[in-house]
């Protein structure tokens, strides 16, 4: 690595941790009174130091009986003041990086909250996981720990520095051998550690992905008899952190044993520098064992200095990708104007759309005219476009070309939560809280609705019926997914939410599928009731169930080639009408 690289780079981490520091600024008194306590752990253990050459020269040597009396107090006082100074440290940095990886943590989660839907797809949920629970764990690292280490240890360097000079500089000499020796080592194994860290963050968003996906696709596993591939994929991911791991710790061993070494030497530079002739007669043992102490008090220090360089380089390398994801600008909103309750009047102009990552046009010039209070559907075969279509609608992803007309404005004009709270959305991935059910209805913005009108969405959607049997109604907890629920009971929760959302505009992805015969039945007909007098876009693949529909738009790459009521279409003879035979004649073999 070249020397400008390498400045680059040096400053490039200084600047980001210059921003962790920032995170703590607000903690400075904490800061402080932790600051004390570092100063009062070293300079308490270097006073003692400081005490053996009174200690061996005149309470052993001389007897001095004012020593005699005194220093088994002073020895208490010294390390009583020591304690509290560690406690302090400990706790107070403690409170610190406690604190910075709260907020650090709140505000990565600020910025999933704010980033567009297209950067979800974009990277594996375990990395956005791992950061969240791994990541920002490495940063207390370096904004704690390794802080405490760096200062207390640094003090004790400095301290016993000082005794050893103060006592000999002629024996101090000897750390002469030591200091370079130690600085190319600390510089080596920072260049390692960094390296190294980098690849550890990106690892373990790996292993978090993979315990994700297994876990969720338990039942397919086992289906399938993936256990095997499973876990040897698993094993693989693991092995690889492992490595990586065992590369730091391999480090930290070789940086430990080689300052061990070169410590070796130093002190024997100390011994025979203490015992040239010309020296021995007129150096006292006290002396000698105060430097000599003062030495080897400062060799575990000095290590530990080179050693938390492991967590102050994975603590940046921790805080450099949480950063990076903090500093990413949120989803677009270029609206100015706020929405009040849209009268529904949608359309669709030569829509287009192209995702970037893999630029695949998904909508190839879409125009569809869905009037106020008329029921639309979309029908097709799967990657027709008619998901891609009906994203567009909350801004979960931008037209590539053409425009989107709301009541006669550019839909782009509206500021993105004014026209999201225009919208219901009943997917086919039913998304439901840990939480209770009340509270799984009355979601977000919904959350100050009465229990009344709770309990009358859950009726609405024919829910009732099942959360009256549960332990406490629907004040009961369905657990995480809701997977304390049935497939037909979550879909009904998430009808019930739209239905107490009563938005003018309604999207509906096969918002029943979930449903069997009869549920379906009576939820179409609480679907018929929400219906009226609202914008409703379905997309559907049993076409039994949008008949009644205003319009039918049936899609085929990116394109809507066929438009009109499920009776014209029929006439026509085209795509529809041939959907419609092979279903109906689907139902019929399935009746006999």
């Amino acid at each position: 690595m070249s020397g400008g690289r390498t400045a680059i780079w040096d400053a490039h981490t200084w600047a980001i941790y210059k921003r962790l520091l920032g995170y703590s600024k607000r903690y400075w008194a904490v800061g402080l009174v932790a600051l004390v306590g570092m100063i009062l752990d070293g300079g308490g253990l270097a006073a003692f130091t400081k005490l053996l050459k009174p200690m061996i020269d005149n309470l052993f040597v001389q007897k001095d009986p004012y020593l005699i009396f005194w220093m088994p107090i002073w020895i208490i006082g010294i390390f009583f003041l020591r304690s509290c100074g560690t406690f302090v440290s400990n706790y107070g940095m403690s409170y610190i990086g406690r604190h910075v990886v709260q907020t650090m943590q709140r505000d990565v989660f600020a910025s999933y909250l704010r980033l567009p839907a297209a950067y979800f797809g974009s990277e594996p949920s375990g990395q956005q996981i791992s950061r969240i629970t791994y990541t920002s764990e490495q940063v207390a690292s370096a904004s704690s720990d390794a802080a405490k280490i760096g200062v207390t240890d640094g003090l004790t360097v400095i301290f016993m520095f000082y005794v050893m000079l103060s006592t000999s500089a002629y024996l101090t000499l000897s750390l002469l051998v030591m200091v370079p020796a130690i600085a190319l080592i600390a510089t080596v194994v920072s260049r390692r550690y960094r390296q190294i860290s980098r690849r550890i963050q990106g690892t373990m968003g790996s292993v978090t992905g993979t315990v994700e996906e297994t876990v969720g696709a338990n039942r397919e596993v086992r289906i399938y008899g993936g256990q095997a591939h499973e876990a040897g994929r698993f094993d693989e991911v693991i092995t690889h952190t492992r490595r990586l791991n065992l590369k730091i710790a391999a480090t930290n061993a070789a940086s430990s044993s080689t300052i061990q070494l070169v410590a070796a030497f130093a002190l024997a530079v100390l011994v025979f520098l203490g015992t040239r002739p010309q020296v021995l007669n007129q150096m006292s043992p006290g002396v000698f064992f105060a430097v000599l102490t003062a030495m080897g008090t400062m060799l575990p220090s000095l290590k530990r200095l080179t050693n938390v360089q492991a967590n102050i380089q994975r603590g940046m390398s921790a805080a450099e990708d949480l950063f990076e994801i903090i500093d990413l600008p949120p989803e677009t909103d270029r609206g100015t104007r706020e929405l009040g309750r849209t009268s529904g009047d949608l359309r669709f102009e030569d829509v287009r759309l192209t995702y970037p990552r893999n630029e695949f046009e998904a909508l190839r010039g879409v125009d569809l005219h869905c009037a106020p209070g008329t029921v639309t559907a979309l029908v097709g075969r799967s990657g027709s476009g008619k998901s891609s279509l009906v994203s567009l609608l909350p801004r979960f992803n931008e037209p590539s070309g053409g425009r989107i007309v709301l009541d006669g404005e550019n839909y782009e004009d509206y500021t993105l939560a004014s026209l999201r709270r225009q919208i219901a959305w009943v997917g086919q991935s039913v998304v439901l809280f840990d939480d209770t059910v009340a509270n799984n209805i009355a979601y977000g913005e919904l959350a100050g609705a009465s229990e009344a009108d709770i309990v009358a969405a859950a009726e609405a959607a024919n829910a009732m019926e099942f959360i009256a049997r549960l332990p406490k109604g629907i004040h009961s907890h369905i657990g995480e997914s809701g997977n304390m629920l049935s497939g037909g009971q979550r879909q009904r929760i998430a009808i019930a939410r739209a239905i107490l959302k009563n938005a003018p505009i309604l999207v509906l992805d096969e918002a029943t599928s979930a449903l069997d015969t009869e549920s379906e039945r009576l939820i179409q007909q609480a679907l018929q009731q929400l219906m009226r007098h609202r914008t409703t876009l379905v997309i559907a693949h049993r076409l039994s169930t949008i008949e009644g529909a205003d319009q039918i738009a049936v899609m085929e790459q990116g394109r809507i080639v066929e438009r009109g009521s499920h009776a014209e279409l029929l006439v026509l003879g085209g795509h529809y009408a041939a959907l419609h035979r092979m279903q109906f004649h689907d139902a019929s073999l399935g009746s006999d």
